[in-house]
């Protein structure tokens, strides 16, 4: 008499994962939500500082409804927008080595602030209008803000340590010297060009800490 196998008893191989089922309606918002930031992105870009709806829906082929559908307001668009620029500046940045003499550090540690303020500058430029009525855009920029604060608290430590009581508002002065606001000044303002904004930034960033370490062995 043969023995009767319960086949439905008998445990998959180990190294077969189990099919994957694919969500087309999922897959489908999912392209259309990085369709829209795209072209938010891509309209910024080209200079438009106050880009509306249709418009972003008419660049990413999608309707008003498929846009509305899938962000449920400019705040959920906003803040799906900053997640793809950080993901960008994210993927430019390259650390500096704390170790590195004071001169070597702010002049690596500027540069690069140079090119992730190039990259910023579009969404910056038109974030500042509408940022006043718009908490996502507060809560991006106070991001970007604190990250840097973060950057300049890490490199700049045995000189921030150096000023003592005057480390926090050494902090500021570097911390304003190399966020949005001093770029834009001297981008859009200064007319200087990427280099010599990124030399004024230099140069502004070696005195603020070369005088603070004077100041602290006078």
């Amino acid at each position: 008499m043969s023995e009767r196998v319960d086949r439905t008893a008998v445990p998959a191989p180990a190294d077969e994962a189990p099919p994957v089922r694919v969500d087309g309606r999922s897959l489908r918002a999912e392209r259309t939500r990085a369709a829209v930031v795209a072209a938010l992105h891509d309209l910024l870009a080209e200079g438009n500082l106050k880009v509306s709806a249709r418009q972003i829906a008419e660049r990413a082929g999608v309707s008003l409804r498929a846009l509305w559908t899938n962000f449920k307001d400019m705040e959920t668009l906003y803040a799906a927008s900053n997640e793809r620029l950080l993901e960008r500046l994210r993927a430019e940045h390259q650390p500096v080595s704390p170790e590195l003499p004071l001169r070597a550090r702010v002049e690596a540690f500027c540069r690069q602030r140079a090119r992730m303020l190039e990259i910023l500058a579009p969404s910056a430029r038109a974030a500042q209008r509408a940022q006043p009525y718009s908490p996502q855009l507060q809560r991006n920029r106070a991001g970007q803000i604190g990250y840097v604060r973060d950057e300049v608290s890490i490199l700049f430590a045995s000189e921030l340590d150096a000023a003592g009581p005057g480390s926090d508002r050494l902090r500021n002065a570097v911390l304003v010297a190399t966020t949005f606001n001093a770029w834009q000044m001297a981008r859009d303002e200064l007319a200087l060009d990427v280099e010599e904004a990124a030399g004024l930034m230099i140069q502004t960033v070696t005195a603020l800490l070369v005088t603070a370490l004077a100041a602290s062995v006078s």
